[in-house]
């Protein structure tokens, strides 16, 4: 039984994908799902307004608007690897999401436009990434359409992010006459055959680089151009280290197109040779190691209404260590109390099964009665173990929110506070002041399109939203702290958080320093803890 519990422990693969918007990443999310053959049928990106959303993306605004505002969970097996991907929203307003979900995965993979390299929100994600020292692979991406010349990609890379690369493959034809790819680990070239728009899995020609039958299929020029470039990468490229990837010091490249498909096999055989089962995690005890038997797991994630007929809630867990099985008691450390965990859930989107079993590395959802929050922990004996905290993001815009039917004031209540609860939003309130004006706090505006959104189709209430004109945020410390005599600036507002901790909203960093000197004592931080983030 240890055996076979090692077995499934070293077999699985945890990874989030990320980029900047529009690279490619949720089509490529679905192409690795059309390999592992839990779709059978790829439905364009493109082709949404058809209806023909991607599988990934499962919220109504996703489906409109033709982006992922939220990550989803995704698990198949390929190769006798169990796959847990995390596809990310690459839209900066939604970044919040994405570097929460960062935290539950052991790598991530970042997709790159061949046309638009290295983009702002590429960075950022990829800062998060290199932070917490996880291998970083990069795929770059739409090498069917025009784009910028590889050796100044593999530049980019390296200037701009500040991290050796070396190419795994290399590509055969470019701006949009893309045949191939050439292997280098295995000197071998992989020619592709036309498929149906990238629905299918596309077939492929292999074989050595010097076979005759490659001249044909390429013609004499597209081929010696090939042979040189070969020649280049060998002499003046890095050498390949995998002790080097995998402390993120070194990010493998590949090239391909997840639209046609071409290149989106090579990459996931490569990739899940070379990244690692799941890796220990930080606790105040120290690494906890995956192989241990004792079961632990942190909530990274709470969505609300993703079966809207239901209105159910979901807490995503992050398996650490240890075997959990179906209907097991397990013990909630935040609030010290035993609790069973009877419906687990894993998932392809909003599709879901329940699982008897799960194992390191998976991530399982269970029904939150509004006992869970992000970060919370779980164990199975009483070791009381606590992970790393998970960001929170210091919000840079505001607005004040109101329900236009007084009547529906129980619900937008509810929606307001479950919707806090899953972390998209933060909600304060004026002190002395009825419930009926609150006050969110979101990372990016488009949030605040969200949640008007999803308060009217998943709670039917309709909002009014008045967008305030602060941009910064400060919690105050003071001994003996009194809300009636802090003093202010005219333009800056004092409200308290939902743990009624005292936090003042500035326009300006003029009106800060204001604040802090005719309040003597009080100490404005702009973060709450040390796992607050700011942009």
């Amino acid at each position: 039984m240890q055996e076979q519990f090692l077995q499934q422990v070293r077999n699985r693969r945890t990874f989030a994908i990320i980029s900047h918007p529009d690279a490619g990443k949720t089509t490529l999310t679905e192409k690795l799902l059309l390999y592992g053959g839990a779709i059978r049928l790829a439905g364009s990106v493109k082709s949404r307004r058809a209806q023909k959303h991607a599988v990934s993306d499962w919220m109504e605004i996703e489906k409109q608007r033709g982006i992922s505002v939220t990550s989803s969970v995704l698990q198949f097996d390929y190769n006798g690897y169990c796959i847990n991907i995390l596809d990310t929203p690459g839209h900066q307003d939604f970044s919040e999401d994405t570097y929460r979900t960062l935290v539950a995965a052991d790598s991530a993979v970042m997709v790159i436009d061949c046309a638009k390299g290295v983009e702002a929100q590429t960075k950022k994600l990829f800062q998060v990434c290199k932070m917490r020292g996880i291998p970083i692979f990069t795929f770059i991406n739409k090498l069917d359409r025009a784009g910028k010349d590889p050796f100044e990609l593999m530049e980019e890379i390296e200037n701009v992010l500040g991290i050796r690369s070396y190419p795994m493959n290399w590509p055969i034809g470019t701006d949009g006459d893309f045949k191939g790819v050439y292997n280098r680990s295995k000197s071998q070239i992989e020619v592709f055959s036309e498929g149906k728009h990238g629905q299918t899995i596309v077939e492929s020609v292999i074989g050595d680089v010097n076979d005759d039958v490659f001249q044909d299929l390429l013609g004499t020029n597209k081929h010696q151009q090939l042979m040189e470039e070969i020649e280049l990468l060998d002499v003046a490229g890095d050498n390949f280290d995998l002790n080097k990837v995998l402390k993120g010091e070194l990010t493998p490249v590949f090239f391909g197109s997840a639209m046609t498909n071409f290149g989106v096999r090579p990459f996931l055989e490569a990739f899940l040779e070379m990244t690692t089962p799941p890796t220990p995690r930080n606790s105040q005890y120290g690494e906890v190691d995956p192989e241990s038997d004792n079961f632990t797991g942190f909530v990274f994630k709470i969505q609300a209404n993703m079966n809207p007929a239901h209105r159910d809630r979901i807490a995503f867990i992050r398996i650490c260590s240890g075997k959990f099985q179906k209907g097991m008691a397990v013990n909630h450390v935040r609030i010290n109390k035993s609790i069973k965990l009877a419906q687990p859930q894993q998932f392809l989107a909003q599709d879901r099964v329940v699982v008897e079993e799960a194992y390191p590395g998976d991530i399982i959802g269970v029904h939150d009665p509004g006992i869970f929050n992000i970060g919370d922990t779980l164990c199975q004996d009483n070791s009381k173990i606590q992970y790393e905290g998970i960001p929170v993001f210091a919000p840079e815009h505001f607005a004040k929110v109101y329900a236009k039917d007084s009547m529906k004031r129980k619900q937008f209540l509810k929606g307001i506070e479950q919707l806090s609860e899953e972390g998209a939003i933060q909600v304060f309130k004026r002190p002395h002041v009825g419930v009926e004006e609150l006050i969110v706090g979101v990372v990016g505006v488009l949030q605040f399109e969200v949640l008007q959104y999803r308060l009217e189709r998943e709670y039917g209430v309709e909002i009014k939203m008045q967008t305030l004109s602060y941009k910064f945020i400060r919690w105050i410390e003071q001994e003996g702290f009194d809300f009636d005599r802090f003093s202010l600036t005219m333009d800056s507002l004092i409200v308290e958080d939902k743990e009624e901790k005292p936090v003042v909203l500035f326009e300006n960093e003029w009106s800060i320093q204001k604040v802090e000197e005719r309040n003597q004592g009080a100490v404005l931080k702009s973060i709450l803890k040390k796992d607050t983030i700011e942009k």
